[in-house]
């Protein structure tokens, strides 16, 4: 595989292209291009279009043998329209990428209760924003079986890196829940996630979902008090859930009303990922450059 198209070019998509361009004829789909000018920008073909503007989206047609696809989907509703028009477009080449590597949430499981969650756990959306993933999955797996071209989804938990740490959340002193009634976390270093996409272009077996998430067993009090603690931030209070539903805001609340433990065994055991920061406890001191000596 040499043409990969990335749609999408946040943060993972910036990551992956800063260890990887080098491997690939790489184009990116992207509203604005980057104003950053690292030397692995130079080779990059960069392509001005808008996810919602099927019409902007018509020059993709053709244009790789392989897909990482990893932008949100729409704000609102329960559809992806983003994803149907992307597919829709690059349908309409001769060429249909060979691969496609679709970048989903864990939240599409819901609220577990705090159990263990394999791949083969069934879907349980609770917000909109999850049901709009669901869709976007189906999406995908049932264009790949109408044009033969490989689909692998990655279900990705809560991204953390020293840019995504919850440090504005620390400073406005937002509480989180006690231990009694907090709820289980996942993650997942934006490093290691860039290389899970990379292996997943690759190893990823069609039709497969890959839980993509660290070895942490941590609860969501506990990763807001180890970041703190690191960053010399105080603590956040704890409260009971009742009482934070009523001041925390609602998409927050909805982050905490949901538990559970995603297992990573396919992921290792398929793409063989090797990650690099195994947890939390080794990526959060590494993402502040802070040292436990």
């Amino acid at each position: 595989m040499h043409r990969l198209l990335i749609v999408g070019f946040g943060d993972v998509g910036k990551r992956f292209a800063t260890r990887y361009a080098s491997r690939f004829n790489l184009s990116v789909v992207s509203r604005t291009k980057t104003g950053e000018s690292p030397s692995w920008t130079r080779s990059i073909n960069w392509l001005s279009a808008d996810l919602d503007e099927p019409r902007t989206l018509q020059r993709l047609a053709g244009l790789s043998e392989g897909v990482v696809y990893l932008a949100p989907p729409n704000s609102s509703g329960h559809t992806d329209m983003r994803i149907r028009n992307f597919l829709r477009s690059i349908t309409s080449g001769l060429r249909i990428p060979q691969r496609l590597v679709y970048m989903s949430t864990t939240g599409v499981y819901g609220d577990c209760m705090g159990e263990h969650v394999s791949e083969t756990r069934a879907a349980n959306p609770q917000t909109d924003r999850a049901r709009r993933r669901i869709d976007a999955e189906a999406q995908v797996r049932a264009w790949s079986q109408s044009t033969g071209c490989t689909s692998i989804i990655l279900r990705v938990p809560g991204i953390y890196a020293s840019n995504r740490l919850p440090l504005n959340r620390l400073m406005k002193s937002l509480p989180t829940l006690r231990a009694d009634e907090d709820s289980f976390s996942n993650h997942i270093h934006a490093d290691d996630l860039a290389q899970i996409v990379f292996l997943a272009l690759f190893r990823g077996k069609g039709g497969r979902t890959y839980n993509c998430t660290d070895d942490s067993r941590i609860k969501v009090g506990d990763y807001f008090d180890l970041v703190a603690d690191r960053a010399s931030l105080p603590r956040p209070r704890r409260l009971t859930k009742s009482e934070a539903k009523d001041v925390l805001p609602e998409m927050l609340w909805s982050f905490l009303n949901e538990s559970r433990l995603v297992l990573n065994d396919r992921m290792k055991k398929e793409l063989k990922v090797r990650l690099r920061y195994p947890t939390v406890l080794d990526g959060v001191p590494a993402s502040l450059n802070v040292s436990d000596n």
